[in-house]
């Protein structure tokens, strides 16, 4: 017996040594490779920008526990940009030039995307954009790529659902009439040009159509005017302060229409849903993704539930599903990219990109035209019974519930909007 035991402790041993081997052999040495970006870690794009920072951090603890990048260490280095696009021109500068980062990826946001934009150009670099809307449709920059699933045509994409629902009830509602609301900024303008041409293909009748300034923070103002031409539809394009405002507006005022609310960014957020609750009913919108059983793709809920770890009391988005999963595919594609290249040059990496399909945890993710997804996959969705302000309201994507594309359609909207319990 006495034989067995030593036998039994030398094989662990070995086993140990072993293990041991390979973790050294894994870990990864040398100077760091650098990502560097800025992130609205402040002001109104916050709610998320906080998010997809959490996320980022997560994809670099994972990458050095696997060997890193090339057999080096990742190093993130990042600046908050405040969410004020003045500021941003400035970083992007120092990463590149005082910090000589490695790899630039974009803030979460299209009004602080776009400005980064020209300052990557100038420094050739292969740059990642995290939900910014069509910034390279002026620019047609080869080495940009958009993490965000609205295809092709993106100005149009991300309200399409939502006209195609106006469509499928036009006749039973008696939907003529359309009043738009249009925050002043970057993202807002572009997905309100996509509604208009999709407004069009309806045949509405436009009977509102204004912005207002981003610094906007009295809505009841909008509303009423809103309110005064009587539409059948509103269709508002917002950031999450505005959106924000505009719902706590509408429902203070009880906004009388049959359809609402386009393309509002910021419901999508769990801090923005558990402090609204109830006066998001009847509300449709869009989303990007949701823990619903045909988008659990391999891996992302494995990720969420660190990510809601490490969020737990840190002030960030608890759950996580509106961006978080999109920040770390994020640099999925990049760091595959470098690994698989085995290069830091830039155009190699912009090549592989381009040419390559990703398996990322939200997905396949493939590249075509300015960049932009080869096809869409984004959904409209409808808040519904939605009873208090508590966040098990929202978890597991309870009080979402998909409208558009059919492919994940879970249910009908309820309609008229102004007949909705909020």
């Amino acid at each position: 017996m006495f034989r067995r035991l030593i036998e039994g402790i030398a094989a662990a041993a070995t086993i140990m040594l072993a293990e041991s081997a390979v973790a050294l052999a894994e870990v990864p040495s040398g100077p760091p490779i650098t990502i560097g970006f800025s992130m609205p870690l402040t002001g109104g794009l916050a709610v998320n920008g906080t998010s997809g920072l959490l996320a980022m951090q997560i994809w670099a603890e994972d990458t050095n526990a696997k060997g890193g990048l090339l057999g080096r260490p990742v190093k993130l280095v990042y600046y908050d940009d405040q969410t004020n696009p003045s500021l941003v021109p400035g970083i992007y500068t120092k990463l590149l030039d005082v910090d000589k980062v490695d790899l630039v990826v974009s803030a979460y946001g299209t009004n602080v995307t776009a400005p980064a934009l020209p300052v990557v150009i100038q420094h050739n670099k292969t740059f990642i954009g995290l939900f910014a809307m069509d910034v390279n449709e002026e620019f047609r920059y080869p080495k940009y790529f958009s993490m965000l699933p609205v295809g092709p045509d993106p100005r149009a994409a991300i309200s399409e659902g939502f006209f195609e629902i106006v469509k499928a009830h036009k006749e039973k509602l008696g939907l003529k009439t359309i009043a738009l609301a249009v925050d002043d900024g970057e993202a807002t303008r572009n997905t309100a040009d996509g509604a208009r041409v999709n407004l069009k293909k309806a045949g509405l009748q436009v009977v509102y159509d204004r912005t207002y300034p981003p610094t906007t923070t009295d809505f009841t103002p909008i509303i009423r005017a809103i309110q005064a031409t009587n539409p059948d539809i509103v269709y508002i394009a917002s950031y999450p302060p505005d959106s924000v405002g505009l719902i706590r507006a509408m429902h203070e005022l009880g906004l009388n229409t049959k359809i609402c609310c386009g393309t509002m960014t910021g419901p999508q957020s769990t801090s923005i849903k558990t402090s609204l609750g109830p006066m998001l009913n009847g509300i449709i919108t869009f989303d990007f993704w949701l823990p619903a059983p045909k988008l659990r793709f391999p891996g992302v809920m494995e990720f969420l539930q660190r990510y809601q770890q490490q969020a737990a009391g840190k002030g960030v988005d608890p759950l996580g599903y509106y961006l978080a999963p999109w920040a770390y595919a994020d640099l999925q594609v990049l760091g595959e990219a470098v690994e698989e290249t085995k290069s830091l040059d830039q155009d190699k990496i912009a090549d592989y990109i381009r040419s390559h399909t990703f398996k990322t945890v939200i997905g396949d993710v493939e590249f075509g035209e300015k960049g932009e997804w080869k096809k869409a996959r984004l959904m409209t969705v409808q808040f519904q019974n939605i009873t208090s302000t508590n966040i098990d309201d929202f978890r597991d994507g309870k009080g979402e519930v998909v409208l558009w594309p059919e492919q994940y359609k879970a249910g009908e909207p309820i309609l008229p909007y102004s007949a909705v319990k909020h």
